[in-house]
C-alpha cells in the first residue's frame, strides 16, 4: 500500500504533481546506495495513489550540486518560455545543495515529456541568498484581484524562518515577506508548504494553511511538522490568532509543544507536501514515514537494500474543532472488502482473542465504548513479545502506542518507544487503522488526530483486547483486505 523505491535509500517527497491523469511523486533518493547522499530526485508515478510504478531517476545529482527537496508546477500559460500551451512544461524547483562550500541556492529545470526526461535551465540559480541553509522551495499559484503570479515558499532552516517569493516566469524572483520564527522552533524548519482550503466545505469562508516541518523538535520528539491557519493576500501570511510565544531551541516536554497544532502525534510522518495541478478542493498529501533520530540507522534486508518509504496519501480538509478551523485527514489506501468482524463484544480486563486473522496489509476499522473501565487495549501482533498495543486511556484523554516488545534487539535504541497522542476524550472510541508492513497509521476524532508510526513487526495475525479498570463493549470491530485489482 505504501510507496518505497525498489532499492537504496529514500525520503522527502518531492515535485508533487498530478498532470494529464498521473500523479507524479518524486523523492529524495540516492541512486548508489544505502545511506544519505548523492541526493538526486527519483521518479514514482500512479493513476489512483496506491499502486506506484518507479520511473529511472529524474534529476540526477551532478558535479556542482546535489539536488535537494522542492517542487513542481505545470506552466499552464508558458510563462517561463519553456513549453506551449497545448503541451505546457513541468517546471521543477528544487535546492541546488553544495556540500563542499555549505551553499545552498534554487534552481529550476523542466520536462516537455510528462517528467521523464529533464533539462537544466542554464540561467540557474534563480535565487540566490548567499546562504547554507536557504532550502525546501515549494511553488504555488496565486490568483488575487490584480492577477496571478507564482509564489515560492520556502525556509531559511537555521533561522527558522519561511521566507516568500513572487514571479511571473518561473525565473526571475523578487522578495515578498517572511514568517518566524514563531512555534515550536527547537529544530531546523523544512520542507513548507502553503494552500488554501473552505472551512466547513464554504467556499466563502477560506483560509490559508502553512505547514512547517522541524527536526529535531516534533511533538513526538525528533521529526514533526506542525501547522498554521490563517490568511494569504499573495504577499503576507498571516495567522488567525496570535501564535503562543515560541519556544526556545532545545528539548521541551509534549504538554509545551502541544500548544501548537500538529500534522501527525507520531513519530514517523516527516516532510509532507501536498499535490499541485489539482482543484483546491482536493487538497492531498503524502510524507516520508520516518524519523531523522533513527532514520540512517534502520535495518534492511542485504539481498534488496532498501530504506525508507512515504506515507499513505491523504486528503486534506478543514473543519470547525473547539470554535476554530483545524486540518483533518482521510487516508486514502485501497479499494477494500471486510473479510473479519467481530461486534457486541463485552471484555474486562483480561485480554479477549478476537476471533479474526488480520493480513499483512488492511483497513482495521473500531467502535467500542467504555461500560466502567477508564480505557482499553487493543495489541495485534502473533504473540505478547511480538505485537505493537495500543491504548486509550479516558482519564488523560491520550492514545498511546507501546512499540518497545516488537523492536528486535538490533534496531536502533531510539526506536523503542511508547508514543502518545491527545484525543477529546469521553466514553467512545473510534478509530480507524491502516497496518502495512510494520507500520502503522491511526485516524481519530474525525481525521483532526493522525498518528503514524512504524511498528518493527508485522502487526498480525492474532488480536486481543482488553479493559482498564474494568469493562468495554466492543461495538464493531471490521477488518478490510485490499481488492485484487484486476490486470
Amino acid at each position: 500500500m505504501h510507496f518505497a523505491s525498489r532499492r537504496n535509500w529514500l525520503n522527502d517527497p518531492n515535485g508533487l504533481v498530478f498532470h494529464r491523469g498521473r500523479y507524479h511523486l518524486f523523492f529524495q533518493y540516492n541512486p548508489y546506495g544505502i545511506d544519505h547522499g548523492h541526493m538526486s530526485w527519483g521518479h514514482a508515478s500512479s493513476t489512483d495513489l496506491v499502486n506506484w510504478q518507479e520511473h529511472p531517476v529524474a534529476l540526477l545529482e551532478n558535479d556542482r550540486a546535489q539536488i535537494y527537496s522542492g517542487s513542481a508546477v505545470i506552466d499552464e500559460t508558458g510563462s517561463a518560455g519553456f513549453g506551449t500551451g497545448p503541451d505546457p512544461a513541468l517546471v521543477a524547483i528544487y535546492t541546488a545543495h553544495d556540500h563542499a562550500v555549505r551553499h545552498e541556492a534554487q534552481a529550476i529545470a523542466y520536462s516537455l515529456d510528462d517528467g521523464e526526461t529533464w533539462a537544466e535551465y542554464e540561467g540557474n540559480p534563480v535565487v540566490d541568498r548567499s546562504s547554507a541553509d536557504f532550502r525546501d522551495p515549494k511553488v504555488i499559484r496565486y490568483a488575487g484581484a490584480a492577477g496571478e503570479h507564482w509564489v515560492m515558499v520556502a525556509v531559511e532552516a537555521m533561522d527558522r524562518e519561511v521566507v516568500l517569493y513572487r514571479s511571473d516566469d518561473l525565473r526571475s524572483w523578487e522578495y515578498l515577506s517572511s514568517y518566524g520564527p514563531r512555534g515550536a522552533v527547537g529544530g531546523v524548519w523544512e520542507c513548507p508548504d502553503l494552500f488554501p482550503l473552505a472551512v466547513d466545505g464554504d467556499p466563502a469562508d477560506t483560509r490559508w494553511v502553512l505547514v512547517i516541518s522541524l527536526s529535531p523538535g516534533g511533538v513526538a520528539g525528533g521529526s514533526g511538522t506542525q501547522y498554521v491557519v490563517g490568511r494569504f493576500d499573495g504577499v503576507t501570511f498571516v495567522p488567525d490568532e496570535p501564535a503562543p510565544e515560541e519556544l526556545e531551541a532545545g528539548p521541551h516536554d509534549r504538554d509545551e509543544l502541544e500548544r501548537f497544532d500538529w500534522l501527525d502525534y507520531g513519530r514517523d510522518c516527516y516532510a509532507g507536501v501536498t499535490f499541485a495541478g489539482l482543484p483546491d478542493e482536493e487538497r492531498t498529501l503524502i510524507a516520508w514515514m520516518s524519523n531523522w533520530d533513527y532514520a540512517k540507522n534502520m535495518p534492511y534486508d542485504e539481498e534488496a537494500p532498501q530504506r525508507g518509504r512515504m506515507t499513505l496519501a491523504r486528503r486534506l480538509s478543514l473543519v470547525t474543532r473547539d470554535g476554530r478551523p483545524q486540518l483533518a485527514q482521510e487516508a486514502i489506501g485501497p479499494r477494500v472488502a471486510p473479510v473479519a468482524t467481530v461486534s457486541a463484544l463485552r471484555f474486562g480486563e483480561q485480554a479477549a482473542a478476537l476471533d479474526v486473522e488480520i493480513p499483512e496489509a488492511c483497513r482495521i476499522d473500531v467502535r467500542a465504548r467504555l461500560d466502567g473501565a477508564h480505557g482499553l487495549a487493543l495489541t495485534l501482533g502473533s504473540d505478547a513479545g511480538n505485537a505493537v498495543t495500543l491504548f486509550y486511556d479516558a482519564h488523560d484523554s491520550r492514545v498511546r502506542l507501546d512499540r518497545r516488545t516488537a523492536v528486535p534487539e538490533h534496531w536502533p535504541a531510539d526506536f523503542r518507544s511508547v508514543e502518545s497522542m491527545p484525543v477529546r476524550g469521553g466514553d467512545l472510541v473510534e478509530w480507524t487503522l491502516w497496518v502495512d508492513r510494520g507500520s502503522l497509521e491511526l485516524f481519530a476524532d474525525g481525521g483532526t488526530r493522525a498518528f503514524t508510526n512504524l511498528t518493527g513487526v508485522q502487526a498480525g495475525p492474532h488480536a486481543w483486547v482488553h479493559a482498564l479498570g474494568g469493562a468495554a463493549h466492543l461495538e464493531e470491530f471490521i477488518v478490510s483486505a485490499p481488492l485484487s485489482e484486476p490486470g
